[in-house]
């Protein structure tokens, strides 16, 4: 599986971006997830989404500003992110596996930058 991230960019705090995470390869039985890391910090679970049943999964502490959600006819994970802070500036990146760890998603895209700004 290939995933290609956009939708980073520079936003006020507060503020809202939608990133999206086009897919090329099977990703049926898989899910499509956003991890993200910021500078100095380890790479971190954001959000999952299951391609087949549509299941989501959120970090608890992104749950009600971030929303996960797929375009299965485009092969398209996107990753609404509402009342940006300035703690959630990283490197955004989509990942193919399987839950909400880490080390089950084994296929990476390039990431995409947010940048919060306060």
């Amino acid at each position: 599986v290939q995933l290609q991230a956009s939708g980073g960019g520079l936003v006020q705090a507060g503020g809202s971006l939608r990133l999206s995470c086009s897919a090329s390869g099977r990703t049926f039985r898989r899910s499509l997830g956003w991890f993200r890391q910021a500078p100095g910090k380890e790479r971190e679970f954001v959000a999952a989404i299951s391609m087949s049943a549509g299941s989501t999964y959120y970090a608890d502490s992104l749950k009600g500003r971030f929303s996960i959600s797929r375009d299965n006819a485009k092969n398209t994970v996107y990753l609404q992110m509402n009342t940006l802070k300035p703690e959630d500036t990283a490197v955004y990146y989509c990942a193919a596996g399987y839950g909400s760890s880490l080390e089950t998603y084994d296929s990476w895209g390039r990431g995409t930058q947010v940048t919060v700004s306060s």
